[in-house]
């Protein structure tokens, strides 16, 4: 339900974290770019986990077979109109069950959907994981990746949240690659 604050045409981001850990650096990340993106572009922001999603996940062999929440969440991933996805980094590419839910997916669910991708690992040794792995994974999909991908190495969360300058200005600078896609706060306060 949106806000009573904002027009019922404003944007609705949501994240998605490929992680089943909580507290997790990649949902931290994950929120943060929501939020900003929202504040950004006057719309409403959510975000999601793979924890959030649930145990029906790693037995689904099509999204019928999701348990009704997580089937909800899966949704409004779906109809959003603009995301953020980021994963963990494991062993050099995103996580197994991320892949998973990613798999029961129709190969044009997210056809001209715009993406901000992030990833999130142990070092810097990871950060061309959005490069060779997700921005290719969502290549396929058609989806309208943004430009600027956004990797955090553990050195840049303090106490598990966002922290390092470099970080911020790159999530900054990716957040507003959503212009083209999504209406400016005016344009939605005209209409």
């Amino acid at each position: 339900m949106p806000s009573p604050n904002l027009p019922s045409n404003s944007p609705r981001i949501v994240g998605l974290a490929g992680s089943f850990s909580s507290p997790s650096k990649t949902r931290a990340l994950v929120d943060l770019a929501a939020l900003k993106t929202a504040h950004s572009f006057g719309g409403t922001a959510a975000s999601y986990d793979l924890t959030d999603i649930g145990p029906s996940l790693g037995t689904a062999t099509h999204l019928g077979a999701l348990d009704p929440l997580a089937r909800a969440i899966v949704d409004n991933v779906l109809s959003a109109d603009a995301l953020i996805i980021a994963s963990p980094v494991y062993k050099g590419s995103y996580t197994g069950l991320f892949k998973h839910l990613i798999d029961l997916l129709e190969p044009t669910a997210f056809a001209g959907k715009p993406i901000l991708l992030a990833a999130t690992g142990g070092g810097d040794r990871h950060a061309l994981v959005i490069e060779h792995q997700l921005r290719p994974l969502f290549g396929f999909f058609e989806a309208a990746s943004l430009p600027t991908g956004v990797y955090a190495g553990a050195a840049d969360f303090t106490a598990g949240q966002p922290s390092s300058p470099a970080l911020l200005e790159r999530l900054n600078r990716a957040v507003t690659q959503f212009a083209p896609y999504l209406p400016t706060k005016a344009a939605l306060a005209a209409e």
